[in-house]
């Protein structure tokens, strides 16, 4: 019988987080992971053809270089082989009449750009930067930090203090406000509209959600300071590195290991895991589990009974987002865009009409319409490490983040709706096309060096990762009512769940999703 301190269900970013800040701490621990690969999101494979690598999900790790995590643990991972690569041009927005905005990690730059737009937008560009610089340690703390804490009072109390409770109060509100409206009244050109609007998409939220303004500041801060990085190599080179930093503190991880349930010890504390093969596994200090409410308390907890009425009230109410699309092409060349050469440069570009056609897209989704013009976003991997591809051939990284889970129509009224609703391989196909033609009216050389493209569809990237339920990327809806301290349920408290020595982290949990390792770090954090 093998005994760990901490058995760790999921092999995602914060599980990974999660088990290397307890293996620092001297705690054994045991990581499991249903898939033949750790990652979660996080998959790296030749997907298109031979020596094309792709990031099958996940690839950009701005969330992870600003991270607690990444200042904890960077210095381990760099140690081990993981990189970050660069491209000093890290956003842009490309419209349909072939007009495109570049951002750079360049405050001076980005102002004289956006000044150039329109009279005052560089400068109110930088007042807006210069302010959220100034809220920076109180914002973040609340972003990042465990809500239902001494340490977060203490903070609220600090700024209280220092801003006065109306003004505190004041500030609250104007984080609460939409991105159409902060937008709108800030920037005068639809071009800086068109930049910022499909940012929060990458939130799980759109233009018209409550605290979109403040994720979208977020977004541009973060952005200009620290750019749109991938790893050299592709993200199978930070798992690498976690593998590695994990077995040297002593730790284990075991893949296509299915945990079938959390059972009790004598006293009714979480004592370990029973795998899917009938063999139990002990957690002497604890279980944690980086899984939707739904795998946790479901499945895993199944055979403890019912949960408290408020968990079991929480379930019920509780629901998913948008789902997502990935698209990948292997290129023979570089695309050559049409327009500004430096379009070829930039790391993480969006096709969009601007501020309306990501609203229009989103709710078209929300609504369950597959977009007529969805927002393209189009990463550029082997512009900041060729080494993802043959000399002289590239890829291309495409995800559409307004894209329904389950079907009710099509918005341009042109594909044919499934009975069931279900994504089928000639509907995923079809729709692909249509992002296709988008894509390629954008670029000189398509036709000729396209190779091959891979797609996959919202059940696609369920069948990858349970917890993409419905091809959620987000763990959930993200909306105001389901976040912070309602994260994943009105309940909630932190990382802990209604069975003692029982933890629950992943995108479900505040401080919710994106590669940062937030609540594997925080929850780590927390236990000896």
């Amino acid at each position: 019988m093998s005994a760990y301190d901490y058995v760790l269900v999921g092999g995602g970013i914060n599980s990974l987080v999660a088990a290397a800040v307890l293996g620092k701490k001297g705690a054994r621990v045991l990581l499991l992971e249903r898939n033949s690969t750790i990652g979660g999101c996080l998959r790296t494979e030749e997907i298109t053809a031979p020596g094309f690598i792709h990031d099958v999900m996940a690839t950009t790790l701005v969330l992870f270089r600003t991270s607690p995590a990444y200042a904890a643990l960077g210095k381990d991972l760099e140690a081990r082989g993981f990189a970050f690569a660069d491209s000093p041009l890290p956003t842009g927005v490309l419209r349909p009449d072939g007009s495109s905005v570049l951002f750079a990690m360049d405050r001076k730059r980005n102002v004289a750009t956006l000044e150039s737009l329109a009279a005052g937008d560089g400068i109110a560009f930088a007042r807006e930067m210069d302010a959220l610089g100034g809220d920076a340690p109180f914002l973040f703390g609340l972003l990042g930090g465990s809500l239902w804490s001494l340490s977060t009072a203490r903070l609220v109390v600090r700024e209280a203090w220092k801003r006065g409770l109306r003004n505190l109060a004041a500030w609250a509100g104007e984080a609460l406000a939409p991105a159409r409206n902060h937008l709108e009244n800030t920037y005068c050109s639809d071009a800086v509209h068109a930049l910022w609007a499909p940012w929060v998409l990458h939130t799980g939220l759109g233009p018209e959600s409550a605290y979109s303004a403040a994720m979208a500041r977020v977004i541009a801060f973060a952005i200009e300071m620290a750019g749109c990085p991938i790893a050299i190599g592709g993200a199978r080179s930070l798992l690498d590195a976690f593998e590695r930093l994990i077995a040297d503190q002593g730790g284990t991880i075991r893949t296509s290991t299915e945990a079938a349930k959390v059972f009790a010890g004598p006293k009714g504390r979480a004592a370990g895991v029973r795998l899917s093969n009938g063999e139990a596994v002990y957690a002497r200090k604890g279980v944690i589990c980086s899984t939707t409410p739904n795998q946790l308390y479901r499945h895993l907890t199944a055979e403890w009974g019912p949960p408290p009425k408020e968990i079991a009230e929480g379930l019920r109410k509780f629901r998913h987002g948008k789902g997502n699309m990935q698209i990948h092409y292997a290129l023979s060349r570089a695309p050559r865009w049409k327009g500004d050469p430096e379009l070829a440069k930039v790391a993480l570009l969006h096709l969009t009409p601007g501020l309306d056609g990501v609203s229009r897209a989103n709710n078209e989704a929300e609504r369950g319409l597959l977009p007529a013009e969805p927002t393209i976003c189009v990463g550029q991997p082997t512009a900041l490490d060729p080494s993802r591809a043959p000399p002289g051939a590239a890829i291309l990284w495409l995800q559409l983040p307004e894209t329904p889970r389950l079907i009710k129509g099509d918005a341009a009224g042109i594909l044919p709706t499934p009975q069931d609703g279900r994504w089928t391989k000639a509907l995923r196909e079809a729709y692909a096309d249509r992002i296709e033609a988008r894509l390629a009216s954008h670029i000189e050389n398509f036709a000729e060096i396209r190779l091959a493209r891979r797609t996959y569809s919202p059940a696609d990237l369920e069948a990858l990762n349970v917890n993409l339920e419905g091809g959620d990327p987000y763990g959930g809806y993200c909306g105001l009512d389901q976040f912070f301290i309602w994260r994943p349920f009105k309940s909630s408290t932190n990382h802990r769940t209604h069975i003692r020595g029982l933890y629950h982290i992943g995108a479900s949990v505040h401080p919710g999703p994106g590669l940062s390792g937030g609540s594997g770090f925080l929850a780590a954090s927390s236990l000896e």
